[in-house]
């Protein structure tokens, strides 16, 4: 249970063992519910593989305050990051966890996404890095590639997620 009394749902867990385990899925977008008692499986890559689908549903969250009002909404995402070494020794993945938290959603979302971080990150074990983001340039793909493999990433002629880099 987190500090906001968030718990986590038992399909988040499923989910994830199927993208760090089976590689069936490429990314994974969890929400709290409606009540922000729990945290739910939102989308997966099985609804959009390309990682501009995913980018584009981060930044298309939406959430809705005790009073009813819709505006844009933080998320967490789990994303299996590929990348190709610089020094040429091959290619590495290592699943990501992104807090996505945009700068103009609201206070109150922030605060219970915030508290609830750490129920969700301490049931997916084997997360490799974590990141915050709180606009668009923090989802960049260049971005995430290059805070995930600390700069060892190859810059030219390599591929990344279909994208050439």
């Amino acid at each position: 249970m987190s500090q906001s009394g968030a718990t986590v749902h038992g399909d988040c867990i499923a989910a994830y063992n199927d993208l760090k385990l089976n590689k069936k899925y490429k990314y994974i977008i969890f929400k709290l519910s409606d009540d922000n008692k729990e945290i739910v499986v939102e989308s997966t890559s099985e609804d959009g593989a390309d990682y501009e689908d995913f980018r584009n549903k981060l930044i298309e969250a939406k959430s809705k305050s005790k009073s009813g009002a819709v505006g844009k909404g933080p998320r967490y995402a789990v994303y299996d990051v590929q990348y190709d070494l610089a020094s040429g020794e091959g290619t590495r993945n290592k699943i990501t966890f992104i807090a996505w938290s945009p700068d103009d959603a609201g206070v109150m979302a922030k605060m219970i996404y915030a508290s609830s971080k750490e129920a969700l990150k301490r049931a997916l074990n084997g997360i490799a890095v974590e990141l915050q983001a709180n606009d668009a340039d923090d989802i960049e793909y260049e971005s995430l590639v290059k805070t995930v493999s600390k700069g060892r990433r190859l810059f030219k002629g390599g591929t990344w997620g279909g994208h050439v880099i």
